[in-house]
């Protein structure tokens, strides 16, 4: 298996070799739109001047001539009307050339090979050292005429040149290559520490510690990282005390229903002692439904398995229907209700919300002494807020920012079985953040506890 370093590597020498093919052509079409013209043109001029010269000094000897302009730096074939060729300066490295082509600048025509050649690389053409990558023209020589084909000795002109463009190049390249090897490591290096602390997140240890002082992305995803693993550390702790809770919560009445039933069979207790363990054991068996159902309806909510069915209703009908439903315990307690409900219409999930007032109107009754006020007020402006206000017997302020927590029982003096699974609120609090609203509580001790719950207004 290739490993990330490998592979960033072999992208830069592979974007190093792709820029160099696209430099290439780049370059091919420059000089095919600019340079080889030109380069023609010069050594055409060159050519011309070669043979006026020779014109205008009567009596000089050819041979002798075309030898020094050898030598100064000038590849030259001279071919004579039988078709003899002599070579001057240095020797062409390709001599294969057509006859019909001397014959035509024998003839007074001009030959422009340069601009004849085709390659591949056209670039090329300007270091070809070919008889065939030349000019040829007509020269006049002791009442003779003789064809000489002309092109520049680059190999004497700019071979230094060429060789140090050449090592530049090679140089460049090479260093490119160990400098990509080299630093891709620093690049590699923090996700190899990301891949370690991958691997201690899995084994669960989630003291992750991180370079993330870098001012890039990697710093920024090595300072998400961490953040990340202290939310698994917040949701894994969470998860072990969700757990704690949920046995402890099921334990307990179990254990009850089991010593009671006990003693039920080994007729250890009196008819009267019989009929209350009986009622003990009813009233844990409804508990623990309660609690089955509401740990279904929070996990449901968590994976977004409720589908949401939203439709229009009267949402002081509804309340109307919670007090009804609950008209009995508060009657009992000797509670008095004032709802404000000016009439109101919602959209949402009616029976989502019915567990939202249900479990406030349950938690306020539950909070509330005999002769307290529970107070239910509805407003509508750009929100819907819905208000229940009681005068019972408050929770302390530590407390007030863990009510909407799992199993969390702020009261933790009353009775077990008066106090629920300490679930409600945590569901409450669930269906309306899926509505898109907002519940917060405001507590004195003592004096009593508000819920407020602002809802969207569709």
């Amino acid at each position: 298996m290739r490993t990330l370093y490998i592979r960033i590597v072999a992208t830069f020498i592979g974007i190093a070799l792709a820029s160099s093919i696209v430099a290439i052509v780049l370059v091919n079409f420059y000089y095919l739109a600019h340079m080889r013209e030109y380069n023609e043109q010069k050594i055409m001029n060159i050519g011309q001047e070669i043979r006026d010269l020779f014109e205008e000094t009567p009596g000089m000897d050819l041979d002798n001539y075309l030898t020094r302009i050898g030598h100064m730096g000038f590849q030259i074939y001279a071919v004579n009307d039988r078709m003899e060729g002599v070579f001057y300066g240095a020797p062409f490295k390709h001599t294969d050339f057509e006859e019909d082509q001397v014959r035509q600048v024998l003839a007074g025509e001009i030959y422009h090979g340069i601009l004849e050649e085709r390659h591949l690389l056209m670039v090329s053409g300007f270091f070809e050292n070919s008889i065939r990558n030349s000019v040829g023209l007509p020269i006049e020589a002791n009442g003779r005429t003789y064809a000489i084909f002309v092109r520049p000795n680059l190999e004497q002109q700019i071979g230094e040149v060429r060789i140090l463009m050449a090592l530049l190049l090679a140089f460049t390249f090479l260093c490119s290559i160990a400098l990509i090897i080299i630093f891709t490591r620093y690049i590699v290096k923090p996700l190899k520490k990301l891949t370690e602390a991958t691997d201690k997140i899995v084994r669960g240890d989630y003291n992750i510690q991180l370079d993330a002082a870098r001012r890039d992305e990697i710093g920024d995803l090595a300072s998400h990282f961490q953040s990340m693993a202290r939310s698994l550390k917040q949701l894994d702790e969470m998860r072990q005390e969700f757990v704690g809770n949920v046995s402890h919560e099921i334990q307990s009445p179990l254990t009850s229903i089991q010593g009671f039933a006990q003693a039920i069979l080994a007729k250890e207790a009196s008819p009267e002692e019989e009929e209350r363990y009986l009622q003990i054991i009813e009233e844990e068996s409804r508990r623990l439904s309660s609690l089955s159902k509401q740990l279904l309806t929070l996990a449901a909510l968590d994976k977004e398995t409720a589908v949401m069915k939203k439709t229009a209703f009267r949402l002081d009908e509804q309340i109307r229907q919670i007090l009804i439903v609950t008209e009995w315990q508060w009657s009992e307690k000797g509670l008095s209700v004032e709802p404000e409900l000016p009439e109101i219409v919602i959209t949402a999930d009616p029976e989502l919300l019915y567990q939202v007032w249900l479990n406030l109107m349950t938690n306020s009754i539950k909070f509330c002494r005999p002769g307290d006020t529970i107070r239910i007020e509805v407003q509508v402006n750009r929100e819907i807020v819905i208000r229940f206000i009681d005068t019972g017997i408050g929770i302390a302020p530590s407390e007030l920012p863990y009510v909407f927590a799992r199993f969390y029982k702020a009261d933790k003096t009353r009775n077990r079985l008066q106090a629920g699974s300490g679930l409600g609120l945590s569901i409450v609090k669930k269906i309306i953040d899926l509505h898109g609203g907002t519940i917060q509580a405001e507590s004195v001790p003592g004096q009593g506890t508000v819920f407020t719950v602002s809802l969207p207004h569709l």
